[in-house]
């Protein structure tokens, strides 16, 4: 998605209550070693900005370990269940460890949602 398209997508979001949307899962995972790791797929564009993304995504990482509360939301995001049901299954699980919640989870969607690993329905295009 270009940036343009991609800012204009933000904006449509902002005055949203982001607890109440249930972001899905886009990018593959596996675990290594009990950890669970995201695999960011290779770029798919063409010409010169196909050349330069890939050259970019060799020198970014392309595998990312999320810690035990990072996976947790990850498996819970689902598509079915909206932010505030995970932050509340979070705060279940893990209690203080995990507050703010709000933020916190909030901040780990935005992250993965920018990074292309979670897409919100109605909003962003399925790959």
């Amino acid at each position: 998605m270009g940036r343009r398209r991609r800012e204009s997508r933000e904006k449509e979001l902002e005055g949203v209550n982001l607890l109440g949307l249930a972001p899905r899962r886009i990018a593959e995972w596996e675990e290594v070693d009990g950890k669970l790791v995201l695999l960011r797929p290779p770029p798919s564009s063409a010409g010169l900005k196909g050349a330069l993304d890939r050259f970019f995504h060799k020198m970014s990482a392309s595998r990312i370990r999320l810690d035990e509360v990072g996976a947790f939301a990850w498996l819970h995001l689902d598509g079915e269940r909206t932010v505030g049901e995970v932050g509340e299954l979070m705060r279940n699980e893990f209690g203080e460890l995990v507050e703010p919640m709000e933020e916190r989870l909030g901040h780990f969607v935005w992250v993965m949602r920018k990074e292309g690993f979670l897409i919100y329905r109605d909003w962003d295009d399925a790959p």
